[in-house]
């Protein structure tokens, strides 16, 4: 499993403004599988980075807010 950064805008219908980008963190095996598993959200997906080691411990000591989902479960338990 990786870790997956996804930048997005938190409605479909929105235009994507940078200053308005959300970020969330997911574990998954591939992109797709990312892309896949938050087809049906409401996000309008603007990019998903896969995250290097070290840009992952960099993520985790610079974002108070960091939390990795793991999102197939989320699916599960909206």
């Amino acid at each position: 499993m990786a870790v997956f950064k996804v930048f997005f805008q938190e409605a479909l219908d929105s235009r994507i403004i940078r200053e308005d980008t959300l970020t969330r963190y997911y574990e998954a095996e591939s992109e797709t599988e990312v892309r896949n598993i938050l087809s049906d959200s409401s996000y309008n997906i603007e990019f998903v980075q896969e995250l290097s080691p070290s840009h992952l411990e960099y993520e985790k000591e610079h974002n108070e807010d960091f939390k990795v989902e793991n999102a197939w479960w989320d699916l599960k338990t909206e």
